[in-house]
């Protein structure tokens, strides 16, 4: 069966178009019609860089990994016709030596929709109609609200990174950097019982919006933060989601010694790096990327309403206006997640 599809396709700096493109779906894996996708960080810098680090646009792509859709076609009974979905963008090989041990985010394989790593590059969910894995097809319930699923992917992320900390219970937590991660970082936190959440960020109203999701004090980055810095720092885990090295150092001066800092925002190196200090309060530094089962928790915790991502909803736009919808996810100043409706 072969249908017909309008995608949303990145050529380069500043170049994005929806164009019209076919899908065949031979009876293997799921066949979905898109709902809606959420605008993401990598797709602005796609769009607004034709890159994102050393990946750089070389064809046509189309955008997007944060969609939900409804069943069309399934190779599994589990998966009738107009069931609600939310696709997990991580296609892993399953059969590599991370994938084996259950570190699929690591996959040498990874497929991951929306991205230019790879030649040919791998299109992303910003189109009318997908095939995907089944597999990558996590159900959740008619009733809930389609704004508030798509954030699944974006919380999974988040919830990798505090899995990556080793879990917050209890336990006295800095958030630098507040924009849609560093706030669903919040709002994981607060759900996951931290018994104290401290944020800085440069913006006014990413600190409001971070104290709407569960923050119990909010700082302007330029702040000295002078009383979390005694006795070698005051917090057990730090996330850095700004990606600013300046924030990275701040991390290590304000957690405690034996504490743990998760760096989650891409930034560049720090220059001069303070290592005596890392070694001294014997610190933990670890990375987080992307997520493996939590994408299917994430579902869970927005179907339950343990979370509430819907402060950071700043509007949505059709498909078919996705320059525009770009340019104002790209405006720091009055948008956080902007939804593509298809």
């Amino acid at each position: 069966m072969t249908i017909t599809t309008h995608s949303c396709v990145v050529k380069g700096k500043q170049a994005v178009d929806v164009v019209t493109q076919t899908v065949d779906y031979s009876g293997k894996g799921t066949l979905i019609k898109v709902l809606r996708g959420g605008i993401c960080g990598s797709d602005l810098h796609y769009y607004q860089h034709g890159r994102v680090g050393n990946y750089a646009i070389k064809m046509p792509m189309v955008l997007g990994h944060e969609v939900i859709g409804t069943v069309e076609q399934s190779d599994s009974p589990k998966l009738q016709p107009g069931q609600k979905v939310a696709i997990n963008p991580a296609k892993a090989c399953g059969e590599c030596q991370y994938c084996l041990a259950d570190e699929s985010n690591q996959c040498l394989a990874m497929q991951f929709f929306g991205s230019a790593m790879r030649q040919p590059h791998v299109d992303g969910g910003f189109t009318q109609y997908k095939v995907v894995e089944t597999s990558q097809c996590i159900p959740f319930a008619a009733s809930l609200d389609e704004r508030v699923m798509v954030f699944a992917e974006p919380l999974a992320v988040c919830l990798h990174a505090l899995n990556q900390a080793g879990g917050v219970t209890n336990k006295r937590v800095f958030v630098s950097g507040v924009g849609p991660i560093g706030c669903l970082i919040v709002a994981a936190a607060k759900a996951s019982g931290a018994s104290e959440i401290v944020c800085s960020d440069i913006s006014a109203r990413a600190l409001a919006l971070a104290d709407t999701l569960g923050a119990s004090a909010t700082l302007l980055a330029d702040d000295e933060m002078v009383s979390y810095r005694t006795d070698k720092g005051v917090f057990d885990v730090s996330f850095e989601a700004s990606g600013h090295p300046s924030a990275s150092t701040r991390c290590i001066d304000v957690t405690r010694a034996k504490g743990c800092i998760v760096q989650v925002g891409m930034g560049g190196d720090i220059p001069q790096f303070p290592m005596m200090t890392v070694i001294a309060k014997e610190l933990r530094i670890v990375g987080t990327f992307r997520f493996t089962h939590e994408f299917t928790t994430a579902v869970e915790w927005l179907a339950s309403g343990k979370i509430n991502p819907l402060p950071l909803f700043s509007g949505e736009y059709s498909y078919r206006e996705v320059d525009e919808a770009l340019q104002f996810a790209g405006d720091k100043h009055h948008a956080s997640k902007v939804q593509l409706v298809f």
